[in-house]
């Protein structure tokens, strides 16, 4: 069991809000198009922060959660590719000037972390009180994996989006961004811009992808406090991350499969903890270290054949993957 002061923690969640506040701070003061070098710097810096991070912790508490908490680094790391999918068709679909997307982002990341905070306390809790939550984790992933899978070759439908149907119904909305503003007035009448709209959609999606990484994560480890940092430090390079990968992610076409394939195996060792705990000692357990060679395996494999078969038909487009169909476009969507 992993012992945590109070110090730990305040200290590590204080890191993450200074870390939170640059973005802030940047996206407020100086909106501009985000470079591919600027982009390229903050990525590395956020990268090697989430190492030293880890490299630190590793130290101060042994190796076994220091394992723990890189596999689940990387878990999230790759869930997040998935993520920059569905904004960079969120931004191209309401046409968002690059001089605010880099504000769009910093909010859905805030958002991100506030809602996986709240997913985490209550996992935790659920886990401590009742071990076939395990089995619950296991199922809904080997579900979304199964889901992703099939749709792979589709991309989420923004426009059929629930929330951002009543956004429309309920809202006068302007037909520009009026400077990045959120609401305005025109003619006395007040109005909410497109970017509004952007951020409930942004939001949205934020909810749902909680809804997978969390016990996702959960399946590499049970410990609070390697699931929250897991989760922060990947989100907090999103938006660097973003700028920097938004032009290769087209080429990415295997990544939904891949990311199907990790999170059906990682469904599948959350069942086998839950049997072992539940039903008999004797059902095997899939080790850390097994699921963290698994998961940079298939991201490699996935990765490479990504590029080799794109170099070989450059026609080919990536997908971001959908959990449910959307028949009038799967046609549309097909590489």
């Amino acid at each position: 069991m992993l012992d945590i002061g109070v110090l730990t923690w305040v200290v590590t969640i204080g890191l993450i809000l200074v870390l939170l506040a640059v973005d802030l701070i940047l996206a407020a003061a100086r909106p501009h198009r985000i470079g591919f070098r600027e982009a390229t710097a903050w990525s590395v810096f956020y990268i090697l922060v989430a190492v030293a991070f880890g490299v630190w912790f590793t130290l101060a508490h042994g190796g076994t959660f220091g394992t723990e908490y890189f596999a689940g680094y990387i878990v999230e790391k790759s869930l997040s590719v998935d993520n920059l999918f569905v904004f960079v068709i969120i931004m191209t679909t309401f046409a968002v000037p690059e001089e605010h997307q880099h504000k769009v982002l910093t909010f859905g990341i805030v958002l991100a972390l506030l809602m996986r905070a709240v997913f985490i306390a209550l996992g935790a809790t659920l886990i401590a009180l009742f071990s076939f939550v395990f089995l619950l984790f296991g199922l809904l992933l080997i579900f979304t994996a199964v889901q992703l899978f099939r749709h792979r070759d589709e991309d989420p439908d923004v426009d059929d989006n629930p929330m951002v149907k009543v956004a429309r119904r309920v809202f006068p909305i302007t037909d520009d961004y009026v400077g990045g503003r959120l609401v305005t007035r025109i003619d006395g009448r007040r109005m909410v811009t497109p970017l509004f709209i952007v951020l409930i959609a942004i939001g949205s999606i934020d909810l749902l992808f909680a809804l997978d990484s969390i016990p996702a994560v959960f399946g590499v480890t049970e410990e609070p406090f390697i699931v929250f940092t897991a989760n922060a430090f990947a989100l907090l390079g999103l938006r660097a991350l973003f700028f920097l990968v938004k032009g290769l992610l087209d080429r990415l076409v295997y990544l939904s499969s891949g990311l199907a394939l990790i999170l059906g195996f990682i469904g599948v060792k959350l069942i086998l903890h839950w049997a072992h705990v539940d039903i008999d000692e004797r059902v095997p357990e899939i080790s850390t270290p097994l699921s963290l060679a698994v998961i940079v395996v298939v991201l490699a494999v996935v990765t490479v054949a990504s590029l080799i078969k794109t170099r070989r038909d450059p026609t080919v487009k990536a997908h971001a993957g959908s959990l449910r169909a959307h028949p009038a476009k799967s046609e549309l969507n097909r590489p």
